[in-house]
């Protein structure tokens, strides 16, 4: 009753004494009709008691209101009401008929809330039929079935008075063999906004329309050239086809004078599946996707939607603003993430849709702020935070609804949406019935917001839910037409909003994280979800400085990661950390096709050798800006160059290896332990070492067979040039005093001593002492060649060595490498 007395504008006890007389009276109605025998007056309990048992009776029957014709009606227009009764009772109705009654006018917005709450027929509050030929009558509604019905009234036979907002019921009455007089034994309630000559002062609404969906492309990408994108799944194809969600809000939006806001990794995901792509299977298996017309198509239609609109881009895959700031600001580089978000994003629009779009607001989830959230908010550039009214709640009852921007300080402003214009169509929009009622039920308020102030200009925010089923995006689009189409509203895009002049009675002080509401946060992403960010992160700043082209690297995973913190994941966070963790994966396998190829133990036989070690990159592209380096675990017995440890830069080309080739020397004999690890230029450790033994052993008999060979040789000449120098010595002393012409080069003295060089060497000495030593002394060289090849031959090389790209006999590094056969 105090319902009532808020209704009609009435102080509570002297509704409820009208109200009760009216119940009474109606109640006693039909049981004098009945039986004219009995003269007696009810008395005012029984009175009391019939009218608790007519309102439990109005729930019999169920009466579905599917449509209202016009939403806003004119004074020349005909209203049309349809929709279905079904008996929900066990007695068959009898003499049954459908009307249409019209209640006293709404004085707030909490009356028009209070209003449809309220269940059951409750007479005076819901007007008296208009009866006649504007109803549609049942002979019988038998118990669980149903009937369609359809009742056209002109608007001049409702006899609405002055502006305001009406209840609008839609009743139906009847009989039953238990109680066999006629009685509402159902209605449905609905509002009907009524100003038809329109106001000197029209509301400003900004409408948002959103086109955001869930994450739905991998960090991943086929190894080719082209770099294919791999998809979750094929669900973004569905939502773009004809009949899918997303292509229903671009056919419904683009007819609406709406905001559009975006979400950048929608329009880029749409974009790579206009090219080649693939959707992931099970395991590693991937299947070609198919849906590059439907993707070009939908693309296209949405740049023609927007031209000359409004477009509001948020940061890259919409990142969760709440969770950051209440569980990821406190893990380093998390907000640099949001940065990079908010960069990209204008990029990403005008490369794909060729507008500009807005990038200064930011929209937590359900407009829900508090001082850490509006900090975060503004940290990547944003000075307009999209608020809720629900949230920014007035300190103080305001009799009217102020406009929407405010000032909270530090030069940002928050764009208030409004509560319940917002969260209007959030319900199952699914059936005809709960559509219909939202419509009527939003538009009653806007009407409404204007008539609690007609003298004063406000701007008001409708900000509904992020992605909208495309029932409740057909609701949506019914009572904006009806809105913008009507008389007391104009729309406004969302900049301007921002920019109207705050109420200086409207509260400006933003709550504390005491008063966020429990049910947001428990839906938050956790500390482990952004602590595994900085993981990936760390390791992709660690890969990148080595590749030679690294933005085919950094680009998909810096928007992996940011779609790792989207608010889509709210709710889910065990699914956001399957997908953080697959990216991290990813990535890991990517680093580790840059790899050391595993070495067994290598024998050294002798004092020096050099030892090579094999980088194989099975990348796509080529890796620079690597130190490998050989560090000996005993450099008192194995040295590495002059120390313990040898570096030598890297350089590799995609798929292919590159065999390095480091000096050493051995100090004694036994087994040293030597490891190989791949240094970034920076100084940091890539990938995992290698570690090998190196066993240097004794001298083998061959070399010692081979120095005492190089040494017989050795003694042998000397000995030829001992002997030669006596007989020529001898010869000279004997010639001298006898001949003094001088010998005869043609006598026997000569042919006896070239006789006797046949013998000795196989060789003539025709130049004298100085070519014998030449030649001896050649010789001993030729021996000592030999026998450092023989040596040599056994240095580098051990059998169980991976063969190197570079020739064996070459001391220093190889090229970019060969092809790596896989």
């Amino acid at each position: 009753m105090a319902e009532a007395a808020e209704f009609q504008g009435m102080s509570s006890s002297p509704a409820r004494r009208w109200l009760r007389r009216t119940g009474a009276l109606l109640a006693g109605a039909p049981l004098l009709a009945g039986l004219l025998q009995l003269p007696t007056v009810p008395s005012a309990q029984a009175a009391t008691q019939r009218a608790a048992a007519e309102a439990s009776g109005s729930h019999t029957v169920t009466v579905s209101l599917d449509a209202l014709s016009p939403s806003a009606p004119a004074d020349d227009d005909t209203l049309t009401v349809s929709g279905t009764v079904t008996n929900r009772g066990k007695q068959a109705v009898t003499d049954a008929h459908v009307g249409v009654r019209v209640g006293p006018s709404l004085s707030s917005r909490s009356a028009i809330d209070s209003a449809a709450r309220r269940s059951g027929y409750l007479p005076g509050v819901d007007g008296s039929e208009i009866g006649g030929k504007y109803v549609a009558k049942f002979a019988e509604l038998a118990p669980g079935i149903s009937q369609d019905f359809s009742i056209s009234v002109p608007v001049k036979k409702l006899d609405l008075g002055a502006d305001g907002i009406y209840q609008l019921g839609v009743s139906l009455s009847g009989q039953t063999a238990a109680e066999p007089y006629e009685q509402v034994l159902g209605i449905q309630r609905t509002f009907l906004p009524w100003q038809p000559d329109g106001t000197d002062t029209r509301t400003r609404t900004t409408c948002l329309w959103p086109l955001i969906s869930t994450d739905h492309m991998t960090a991943e990408t086929l190894p080719d050239q082209e770099q294919t994108p791999v998809f979750r799944n094929d669900d973004l194809a569905k939502e773009i086809s004809p009949g899918g969600r997303l292509s229903q809000l671009l056919s419904l939006g683009r007819n609406l004078d709406v905001t559009w806001v975006v979400d950048p990794d929608l329009l880029a995901s749409v974009d790579a599946m206009t090219g080649s792509y693939s959707i992931k299977g099970p395991g590693d298996s991937v299947t070609a996707g198919k849906n590059q017309a439907v993707a070009k198509q939908w693309l296209a239609d949405l740049e023609k939607a927007v031209q000359n609109r409004e477009v509001v881009a948020l940061p890259f895959a919409d990142p969760d603003l709440a969770s950051l700031a209440h569980n990821g600001k406190s893990v380093t580089g998390s907000l640099s993430h949001l940065k990079d978000a908010t960069d990209v994003a204008a990029s990403t629009v005008q490369t794909i849709l060729h507008v500009k779009p807005e990038t200064d607001f930011a929209w937590p989830v359900q407009g829900a702020v508090d001082p850490s959230i509006v900090k975060v908010a503004t940290s990547a550039g944003a000075d307009k935070v999209i608020a809720r009214s629900d949230s920014l709640r007035e300190s103080r009852a305001l009799p009217y609804t102020p406009t929407a921007a405010r000032p909270i300080g530090g030069g940002t402003t928050a764009v208030v949406a409004d509560d319940g214009l917002s969260t209007a169509f959030e319900g199952d929009m699914t059936a005809a019935a709960g559509s219909t009622l939202a419509v009527q039920e939003f538009l009653a308020q806007s009407l409404m917001i204007n008539m609690e102030e007609p003298q004063r200009e406000r701007s008001i925010v409708v900000a509904p839910q992020r992605m909208p089923s495309a029932s409740q995006a057909h609701a949506m689009a019914q009572a904006l037409a009806a809105l913008q189409s009507g008389t007391w509203s104009e729309s406004a895009e969302l900049s301007e909003a921002a920019k109207a002049k705050p109420d200086p009675s409207a509260r400006t002080e933003v709550p504390s994280s005491s008063r966020y509401p429990s049910s947001l946060r428990r839906a938050e992403l956790p500390r482990s979800v952004f602590q595994q960010i900085k993981n990936t992160q760390d390791k992709l700043d660690s890969f990148k400085v080595i590749l030679t082209g690294p933005a085919r690297v950094v680009t998909p995973f810096g928007r992996a990661i940011d779609r790792t913190m989207s608010a889509s994941w709210r709710g889910h966070t065990t699914q956001a950390s399957v997908f953080g963790q697959d990216v991290e994966s990813y990535l890991d396998g990517l680093t580790g096709q840059v790899r050391l190829i595993e070495k067994s133990e290598t024998k050294l036989s002798g004092r020096s050798a050099t030892i090579p070690v094999t980088v194989q990159n099975n990348l796509m592209q080529g890796v620079d800006h690597l130190v490998l380096r050989l560090t000996s675990q005993q450099p008192t017995r194995l040295k590495i160059g002059n120390g313990p440890y040898g570096e030598q830069g890297i350089t590799v080309s995609g798929g292919h290896s590159q065999s390095v080739k480091f000096t050493t020397t051995a100090n004694a004999n036994g087994r040293a332990s030597v490891i190989a690890q791949l240094f970034t230029e920076d100084g940091q450790a890539y990938g995992p070492a290698v570690t090998f033994d190196v066993n240097v052993t004794e001298i083998t008999p061959t070399v010692m067979l081979v120095i005492a060979g190089g040494v017989l040789l050795l003694v042998l000449a000397g000995f030829r040039m001992y002997t030669q120098r006596k007989r020529l010595a001898a010869r000279q002393a004997a010639e001298e005093p006898t001949d003094p012409e001088g010998p005869d080069p043609e006598g026997p003295d000569a042919a006896r001593e070239g006789a006797l060089n046949t013998a000795a060497g196989g060789t003539v000495d025709t130049g004298g002492t100085e070519n014998s030593v030449r030649a001896t002394e050649s010789s001993a060289t030729a021996s000592e060649q030999e026998s450092d090849a023989e040596s040599g031959a056994g240095d580098p090389e051990q059998p169980s060595d991976p063969a190197p790209d570079t020739a064996p006999e070459s001391a220093d590094p190889s090229g970019t490498g060969e092809k790596v056969e896989r």
